[in-house]
C-alpha cells in the first residue's frame, strides 16, 4: 500500500471479538471438546413471537424501506419516552431521544458533541473496549479510574474526583459493567452526577444491560430531576433488551441542546436508524414489558447457577465479580498475558473468552466470560472445563 494511514487508527488494537473469532476459525472443530462461546455478550434467545410477526408484516409495506427523520420517527420516540417514564419515573419526552445504530453509534454521537481532540474523559476501568478505541481514534485523552476488586469493581468517587482537570469533558461509566457485571448502586450514581455538576461536565452512562438488573427498583433516580439533561447523558442498547442485536437498536438520551448538535454527526454518518428497527422498537416498547422482566429473571437464574458452579472445590480460576451477562475472572497462569491465557483455553479446553488487557492496562491476569449467549444447560459444562483445567505456575 503506497498511501499513509492515520496513526490515530493504526495505533488502536484490532477489534477483540474479531481477533478471538479468528483464533476459533484457525482451531477448527476438535473432537471431544466442541467450542463453547463465552466471547460475545448477546442474548441466546430469539425476539418475542409477537415482535417477529410484527416485523414480518412491516416488510410487505414499501414505506418500510424509506428514510425517517434523522432522530427517528416521532411516534417511536414517544413510545420509548413513555417506557422511560414507566421504568425510571423519568422527566423526559421524545425530544430527549435520538435513535441510533446500536449503542456504539450513540456513544460516538455523544463524544463528538462533547469533545475535541486533546480533551479528556475520565474512564472507569476495566472499560468497554469499543469506548476506549473510539476515544483513541478521536485523539481524546483517557484518564483511567482504577479497579478495586475489594469493592466488587465499583467506582470510587474520590478516585474519579482526583482525575478531573480543566480539560475533562465527561465521566464515562458502564453500569452494569461490561466486562465485570458490577451494578453501580443508585446512591453512588447520584454522587457521581453531583460531582459532574460541580465541575460543569457530563456524566456519560452506558446502560446497555440495565434491563437485566434483577430488582423491582429502577436503576437510578437521575432522570426524575427535571434538570437531568444539564449533566446526564445515557447510552442505551435496546438490541440487548429485545434480542434485536443485529437490528442495531440503540439510543442516545440527552438534553435537547446536545441532541440538536449530535444530529449534525448523525446526518453525516448514517442519516437514521432503519425504519424497520424503529417500528420494531415501537411494538416492543408498547407490548413487551412482561417479556423483558421474564428474561431478566431467567438471566439472573443463569447467573446464580454460574456462581454456584464456579464455587465448587478445585477451581484454579478466581471469580472476582460478576453479573447477569458477565464473569470477570482471574486466570491462574503465572507469566501469561490474558491473550496467551485465552488462546490456551481455546486450544486445550475449547472455551472462547476475551483477554483482560483489551479492557484496560494492567488487566493481563484476567479474562471476561460472557454468559448471555449460552443456555443454562451449557453452564455446568463450561465451568467444569475451567475447574478441571490444570493450573500452572507457583
Amino acid at each position: 500500500m503506497s498511501y499513509a494511514l492515520s496513526p490515530q487508527i493504526t495505533s488502536v488494537h484490532f477489534p477483540p471479538i474479531s481477533e478471538v473469532r479468528l483464533w476459533a476459525t484457525a482451531r477448527g472443530t476438535v473432537p471431544g471438546t466442541p467450542l463453547i462461546d463465552l466471547c460475545q455478550a448477546v442474548p441466546d434467545y430469539p425476539p418475542a413471537d409477537g415482535l417477529i410477526g410484527q416485523m414480518a408484516t412491516l416488510l410487505a409495506d414499501p414505506l418500510t424501506a424509506r428514510y425517517t427523520p434523522d432522530e427517528g420517527l416521532p411516534e417511536v420516540r414517544e413510545a420509548l419516552a413513555a417506557r422511560y417514564r414507566r421504568i425510571y419515573g423519568a422527566a423526559l419526552d421524545r425530544e430527549n431521544i435520538c435513535l441510533t445504530i446500536g449503542a456504539s453509534q450513540a456513544f460516538w454521537l455523544a463524544i463528538m458533541a462533547l469533545c475535541r481532540a486533546g480533551d479528556e474523559v475520565v474512564v472507569q476501568t476495566p472499560y468497554y473496549f469499543d469506548h476506549d478505541m473510539a476515544l483513541a481514534m478521536l485523539g481524546i485523552r483517557r484518564r483511567y479510574a482504577p479497579f478495586d476488586a475489594a469493592s466488587g469493581g465499583l467506582p470510587s468517587l474520590a478516585a474519579i474526583a482526583g482525575l478531573i482537570t480543566a480539560r475533562t469533558r465527561a465521566i464515562l461509566l458502564v453500569t452494569p459493567s461490561n466486562p465485570t457485571g458490577a451494578v453501580t448502586p443508585p446512591g453512588l450514581l447520584a454522587e457521581l452526577y453531583q460531582l459532574a455538576a460541580q465541575h460543569g461536565i457530563a456524566l456519560l452512562l452506558d446502560e446497555t444491560y440495565a434491563d437485566f438488573i434483577a430488582t423491582a427498583d429502577p436503576p437510578h433516580a437521575l432522570f426524575t430531576d427535571p434538570a437531568w439533561g444539564e449533566h446526564l447523558i445515557q447510552i442505551m442498547s435496546f438490541g440487548k433488551t429485545y434480542s434485536l442485536t443485529g437490528f442495531r437498536a440503540g439510543a442516545l438520551v440527552a438534553g435537547k441542546e446536545l441532541l440538536h448538535h449530535a444530529l449534525k454527526a448523525q446526518d453525516t454518518m448514517v442519516v437514521c436508524q432503519p425504519r424497520l428497527t424503529q417500528l420494531a422498537l415501537r411494538y416492543a416498547a408498547d407490548n413487551l414489558d412482561g417479556w423483558v422482566q421474564d428474561n431478566c429473571r431467567m438471566m439472573a437464574d443463569r447467573h446464580e447457577r454460574f456462581c454456584a458452579e464456579f464455587a465448587l472445590p478445585g477451581n484454579p480460576f478466581r471469580l472476582i465479580t460478576s453479573g447477569s451477562f458477565f464473569g470477570w475472572v482471574q486466570h491462574p497462569f503465572a507469566g501469561l498475558s490474558g491473550r496467551q491465557a485465552a488462546k490456551k483455553l481455546l486450544d486445550e479446553a475449547g472455551l472462547l473468552t476475551l483477554p483482560g488487557e483489551v479492557f484496560g492496562p494492567g488487566f493481563e491476569g484476567y479474562l471476561r466470560l460472557a454468559l448471555g449467549n449460552i443456555g443454562a444447560e451449557l453452564i455446568p459444562e463450561a465451568v467444569a472445563r475451567l475447574r478441571n483445567f490444570p493450573a500452572e505456575g507457583p
